[in-house]
C-alpha cells in the first residue's frame, strides 16, 4: 500500500467524553498501516478547526475526522470542492452522515477497517449543501434543522443537566408545553409560498438526531435537497407521530410533505437554524444543493 500523509482531527468530548479511546485507536491503526499520521486533538472545537484546516493546507492526502455530525460539519467546511477526501471514524451521539453513508456506526474496528480499505481508492463523490447566512457562508453534509427540531437543540445547548443524551428528552418535554405552529416565508427554486409549520428541515442525508429518518428516501448524491415540513396538529398527536420518525413510518401522514429543491430561502421569526446539529444562527438562510462537491473514504 501506497504511504499517504492523513490528517486526523479528534473531538475528545465526543458522546460526551464517552468514547475517548477511538481517535488514538484510528491513529494507531493508521500509523500501523504504514502512513504518516498528523493527529489534531485540541481542547475546544475552534482551536481544533484552526489546527485541523493550518495542517490541511500545509499538506494531506486525505482528512479524517473522529467523532459525530458535528465533526463531518468541520471536516465538510476544510475539505468541500478541493481535492482532499474526508474519511469518517464515528464516535458520537448522532453519526447520521455516517450511517447515510454505509460507515459502521457501532462497531469501531469495522470503521477504522472500512477506512483502510478505502485509502488509495478513488473516493465517492456526494453532494454538499451550502447555507448562506448574513455575510458568511457554511457548508453542511447532513440536515438543516429550522423548527421544533432547532428550537429543541438550542435549548439543549443552553442547559447544563442532565448531561448525555436525555439532556434532549429533557428539553423537548420542555418544548412541547409551548408547542406551537411557525410562520415561514420560503423562496422554493425561485417560486415564493408562505405556510404554517411545526417543524421544517432540509436534507441532503435521510436522518439526523442519531436515527430520526426524516427524509429516508434522501440521497446523497442525486444533485438535489429534501424540504421535509410537518404543519400543525396538537400536542398529543405530534407525541403519537413523533416515535414514526425514527422507522420512516411518518412518510404517508397527511401532516407532512416532502419537495426537491435546487435552491431555498427561509425566514422565520425567533427560530435559529442548525446544521448537521451546529448551531448556524437567526434566519433568514438561504440553502443551495452543491452537487459532487465533497470526496468521501467509503
Amino acid at each position: 500500500m501506497v504511504s499517504l500523509t492523513i490528517v486526523v482531527a479528534i473531538n475528545p468530548m465526543a458522546s460526551f467524553g464517552h468514547r475517548r479511546e477511538v481517535g488514538p485507536r484510528a491513529v494507531a491503526r493508521l500509523t500501523e498501516a504504514g502512513h504518516t499520521v498528523v493527529q489534531i486533538d485540541q481542547p475546544n472545537i475552534e482551536l481544533l478547526r484552526r489546527e485541523t484546516a493550518r495542517a490541511v493546507e500545509a499538506g494531506a492526502d486525505a482528512l479524517v475526522v473522529v467523532g459525530g455530525d458535528g465533526m463531518v460539519n468541520l471536516g465538510a467546511n476544510i475539505v468541500a470542492q478541493t481535492p482532499v477526501p474526508l474519511g469518517i471514524v464515528p464516535s458520537g451521539t448522532g453519526n447520521d452522515v455516517a450511517d447515510g453513508l454505509g460507515i459502521p456506526v457501532k462497531d469501531t474496528e469495522a470503521a477504522i477497517d472500512a477506512l483502510l480499505g478505502a485509502l488509495g481508492r478513488p473516493p465517492r463523490i456526494i453532494d454538499a449543501g451550502r447555507i448562506r447566512h448574513g455575510e458568511l457562508s457554511t457548508w453542511f453534509v447532513g440536515v438543516v434543522s429550522a423548527g421544533f427540531d432547532a428550537i429543541v437543540n438550542e435549548r439543549a445547548n443552553l442547559m447544563t443537566r442532565p448531561r448525555g443524551r436525555s439532556r434532549y428528552i429533557v428539553a423537548l418535554l420542555r418544548e412541547l408545553a409551548t408547542l406551537r405552529p411557525i410562520p415561514y416565508e420560503i423562496v422554493a427554486d425561485g417560486a415564493p409560498w408562505t405556510t404554517e409549520a411545526l417543524l421544517i428541515s432540509v436534507a441532503n442525508n435521510r436522518s439526523l438526531g442519531g436515527g430520526m429518518r426524516i427524509v429516508p428516501h434522501a440521497l446523497l448524491d442525486d444533485g438535489m435537497l429534501d424540504l421535509f415540513v410537518v404543519t400543525p396538529m396538537s400536542r398529543f398527536a405530534f407525541l403519537r407521530v413523533f416515535p414514526k420518525v425514527f422507522s420512516g413510518r411518518h412518510t404517508t401522514l397527511p401532516q407532512v410533505s416532502f419537495r426537491t429543491v435546487r435552491t431555498l430561502t427561509l425566514d422565520a421569526p425567533n427560530v435559529i437554524a442548525y446544521a448537521d446539529g451546529e448551531r448556524i444562527g437567526p434566519l433568514p438562510v438561504e440553502i443551495s444543493a452543491v452537487p459532487g462537491a465533497l470526496g468521501v473514504l467509503v
